[in-house]
């Protein structure tokens, strides 16, 4: 694994303000505005459902109950210690899941955000739904983050992984844990938007044999976002016009992975759930 030169590119997304950043705030206004926000604290059930209301009205990019459900069917298999999501938004995956986390006996949930606004409101409701001693929202690079949770010793296995961030980042991020060592035998992740937006990337290399990673490494470290069949708005998203991962590693094609779709009933999109069952060694 190798480092770009120079520092990270900045911890931001494009300069243009976007619809979601209107959205957070007027949804976090609209929810400190309830007349019985005092019967609201403490309760993550109460917060979700007010996010839920406020979503039937103003488009969210929130996993929702549908394809949440499927992720806490996971949790309550697994019972994380500590689980890890990519990809905040505005807090309702890690309150969903961190208080399932936190039922199933779990010591804490990592949240890592790339946009400082969005964790900041994440915060609040995190605050306000009773998890903030639970639930830690990381600001930053998904990847800079991610090393450095194990390079200090934080993080040095993955659990559960719950994977909703910069779509072109999904593999990357996957290939930086591998090249740690901190996906193992027994690690699962949940990825959402594989099939709306879609993310052929990361479901083609979840999906492949140990052979075909292994033909697929000899090309060395890829030196950008692999990007083929995602939607624009899906690539031009959350991070700087011609940002490259700041690692570099071909990952770990000697993991076996058990992938497949769960997909609720009626639901265009669905969460591809990948469980590590081994290591197939040359």
């Amino acid at each position: 694994m190798s480092a770009r030169s120079g520092s990270p590119p900045a911890h931001a997304r494009p300069g243009q303000s976007s619809d979601e950043d209107d959205r957070t705030r007027r949804l976090l206004r609209w929810v400190f505005a309830q007349k019985n926000i005092d019967e609201i604290r403490g309760s993550p059930e109460k917060v979700l459902a007010l996010i839920d209301k406020f979503s039937e009205n103003e488009r969210m990019m929130t996993v929702g109950q549908a394809k949440g459900k499927e992720v806490l069917d996971l949790i309550d298999e697994v019972k994380p210690g500590t689980m890890i999501e990519l990809g905040c938004f505005v807090g309702y995956s890690a309150i969903l899941f961190g208080e399932a986390c936190r039922r199933n006996g779990g010591q804490r949930y990592l949240s890592l955000e790339l946009n400082p606004e969005w964790a900041a409101v994440a915060n609040m409701l995190v605050e306000l739904a009773g998890l903030r001693s639970f639930v830690t929202i990381l600001v930053g690079r998904s990847d800079v983050t991610l090393d450095r949770l194990y390079q200090t010793g934080d993080v040095k296995k993955v659990e559960l992984m719950f994977i909703d961030h910069y779509k072109p980042a999904y593999l990357t991020d996957l290939k930086l844990c591998e090249h740690h060592g901190m996906i193992q035998e027994g690690s699962v992740l949940a990825a959402d938007n594989v099939l709306y937006p879609g993310n052929p990337p990361y479901l083609e290399y979840v999906r492949s044999t140990v052979e075909q990673k292994r033909e697929a490494a000899k090309q060395g470290p890829v030196k950008g976002y692999t990007t083929e069949g995602m939607r624009d708005r899906a690539v031009n998203s959350f991070m700087p016009e011609g940002d490259v991962p700041f690692l570099e590693t071909v990952g770990n094609p000697n993991l076996v992975y058990e992938s497949g779709l769960r997909q609720p009933e009626g639901h265009r999109d669905a969460i591809e759930v990948t469980r590590c069952v081994g290591v197939q060694e040359a």
